[in-house]
């Protein structure tokens, strides 16, 4: 890694005196080693703890987690080991990272001077770049303080989780936060980094794990333990494909951005580099094809298995020099000006200091089907789930069951919906008009959710998926878990999915949350996520075949149905005759030449949220009343099977109980005629 690191920054120049500021060789070298164990050690917590999560047993005797006295499994223990010593080691290199950073920024050394301390803390606090990384110091330190506390697999995923949100600040900083399109580069760099952080990880810890998987002791020594080198190449086998995937598109996309022709490509410094870290790439892609078209099938095989362990192991040792190599000549392009500009021009439009993009073309109808800004997360998510949802179904249909076309269908259109609201022009013209915006939103929470439910995927996937024979969670163990938990017990609950999605509208729009989601990044896709998880819940709970901890009877979702189009109308009117801007620092200074004014475009966007709202809500209402009828078509039929199997011995058993009232009757009336007649 080293070596490579070296070699691309003295390629690249990225390591040379500078004429001005220079901070000294110290910071000059020290900044990108610090940069590349970073790196290394967070990847290496990230594929321990995906490794302790999904892929090893936890236990020797193949007990689950209720078992709290089972010993754990020796890979198990040493994953988690080897995560934690790798928590400490990211730790610290991220303190380092941060006072190197801030002296390569500076332009001095690293000094004692109290001047270099409160300097420091003002960069810590005051500058995005400070910030960030103080940030990834912070949630290192909090991963770390868990690894060595922790050990169940419910708080080594929340562990997990955290790790990968640290992968954030890296993605908002650098070249990627200031390019043409800062928003795709900044997407496309953290699919990159989550990309990289699987796979990278992964093969460290195979490469650590490879004396214990084999069944040897903590020691190396052998003990007798069961070989599961087979199940753990396989399953990571998979998630490295996938993370592959995600590498070698995300890296094209990021590099489109910052290399806009060929010239630039293979004529400048930055360009190489890049094509270097791209052939290195597709060399590992191929060596992880050979680990699953030919080596993992051969573990089992008692003739070829000890050569088929021996070049799997030698094959683990060259990818890892290989992305060793590729971690350094990364870490360099980070510290390389690529060829585009990465500031703004002194003479941006105010659209482009507050959005990151210049206007678009005046809004006509023809231009809601042509302006596309392509957002790579939301992208990579829609592919994820297409190919997924038909790999589901192809396995499914090879074992010999059938799936709805219906489903199929819906779950289609869905995503094309999903995509057409995040990328597409929904998209483009709501980060300039409120009615667009409005369109974007009501269409991403009421008419992508209403397909994506009707193709029930969690259904699909528990079809689909083999559940696991060890102690170990696969992905259909966590999607039990998880439909199951508590969690999914409350944000389900059919009261709470419908306020939920009634008042986070009105919390949303009333305060500051509005802005924030249309200035900065994160935010905008916070808003996206939160508004497509709270459309699918409520439409989930009101006609989803999906498995749910409690379903409301068919009264109470009409009910709380109608109550929410209440809701809406509500919404839409107050908006309709609202007379003060929503967001006004922002939709008030875009500097927008056409169209109407931003407060009547406020007031049409009322009316949007007021018509489209109704549609998709009355729609569920059928939906739920069709249901309601064929749930009661059901029970009829029900009932008339069981009465033809026991010859209608509930009704006749019915009609017996009358006829002994009658009969009963009869007795009381003639005893009463007697004691009369006395």
């Amino acid at each position: 890694m080293f070596l490579g690191l070296a070699a691309a920054l003295l390629f690249s120049g990225a390591a040379a005196a500078r004429e001005v500021s220079d901070p000294g060789a110290l910071v000059r070298w020290g900044l990108p080693v610090a940069k590349a164990i970073h790196n290394v050690s967070l990847a290496t917590v990230i594929g321990g703890l995906i490794f302790a999560v999904a892929i090893l047993p936890r236990t020797l005797n193949g007990s689950r987690s209720k078992d709290r006295g089972a010993p754990e499994h020796p890979a198990f223990a040493r994953a988690l080991a080897i995560t934690a010593a790798a928590g400490a080691v990211w730790t610290l290199s991220a303190i380092s990272v941060l006072v190197l950073g801030y002296s390569d920024i500076a332009g001095q050394g690293i000094s004692g001077d109290p001047e270099f301390t409160r300097s420091l803390v003002y960069f810590m606090t005051d500058i995005e770049t400070g910030r960030a990384w103080l940030t990834v110091v912070i949630i290192a330190a909090v991963v770390t303080t868990a690894l060595f506390g922790v050990r169940s697999r419910g708080g080594l995923a929340a562990t997990l989780l955290l790790a990968l949100v640290g992968l954030v600040p890296a993605a908002l900083i650098g070249h990627s936060s200031s390019s043409s399109d800062h928003e795709g580069a900044i997407n496309s760099l953290g699919l990159h980094l989550v990309g990289v952080s699987v796979w990278v990880g992964g093969i460290i810890m195979l490469a650590l794990l490879s004396g214990i998987l084999g069944g040897a002791g903590a020691g190396g020594k052998a003990a007798g333990n069961p070989d599961i080198t087979e199940p753990t190449l396989r399953r990571f086998s998979a998630l490295a494909g996938f993370a592959f995937a995600l590498v070698f598109a995300s890296g094209v996309v990021n590099a489109s951005i910052r290399i806009t022709n060929w010239g630039d490509l293979f004529g400048s410094a930055y360009g190489q580099l890049i094509l270097a870290k791209a052939a290195a790439t597709v060399v590992l892609g191929g060596i992880g094809l050979m680990h699953r078209r030919w080596v993992i099938p051969q573990l089992g095989d008692q003739g070829v298995g000890r050569s088929a362990r021996r070049l799997l192991w030698q094959l683990v040792a060259a990818e890892l020099a290989i992305m060793g190599a590729t971690s350094g000549i990364a870490v360099a392009l980070g510290r390389s000006a690529p060829p585009q500009p990465t500031s703004f021009a002194p003479d941006a439009s105010p659209a482009f200091i507050l959005s990151g993009y210049e206007l678009p073309p005046e809004l006509t109808p023809g231009r809601w089907l042509t302006e596309w800004r392509l957002d790579w997360l939301w992208v990579a998510v829609v592919l994820f789930g297409l190919v997924a949802y038909f790999l589901g179904i192809r396995r499914v249909l090879q074992r010999g069951d059938s799936w709805s076309w219906f489903r199929s269908i819906n779950w289609v259109i869905g995503l094309a919906v999903l995509t057409y609201v995040t990328s597409g022009p929904p998209s483009v013209y709501g980060r300039v008009l409120f009615s667009a915006h409005m369109v974007d939103h009501m269409a991403l929470t009421m008419v992508a959710p209403l397909f994506l439910v009707l193709g029930a995927p969690v259904t699909l996937a528990l079809r689909a998926l083999a559940p696991r024979r060890d102690s170990s969670r696969g992905p259909r163990e966590w999607l039990l878990i998880f439909v199951h938990s508590k969690f999914s017990q409350l944000v389900t609950h059919p009261l709470f999915a419908a306020a939920n999605f009634a008042g986070s509208i009105v919390l949303f729009y009333y305060s500051d949350a509005f802005g924030y989601a249309m200035r900065d990044h994160v935010g905008h896709e916070l808003m996206n996520l939160h508004f497509a998880l709270t459309g699918y819940i409520f439409v989930l709970t009101m006609i989803g075949t999906d498995p749910l901890p409690r379903r409301a009877p068919y009264p109470m979702r009409l009910l709380l149905l109608l109550a929410t189009m209440g809701f809406h109308a509500f919404f839409g009117v107050s908006i309709m005759g609202g007379t003060g801007l929503l967001a006004a620092d922002y939709f008030g200074n875009l500097g927008r030449t056409w169209g109407p004014s931003a407060l009547l475009d406020q007031q049409m966007g009322g009316a949007v949220a007021w018509g489209i709202g109704e549609v998709p809500t009355l729609l569920v209402a059928i939906g739920v009343a069709v249901m309601w009828s064929r749930s009661d078509a059901r029970e009829s039929k029900r009932t008339d099977r069981a009465a033809d199997r026991n010859n209608d011995a509930d009704l006749t058993a019915y009609n017996d109980m009358f006829a002994k009232l009658a009969e009963r009757d009869a007795r009381l009336g003639e005893r009463n005629s007697k004691l009369e007649g006395r």
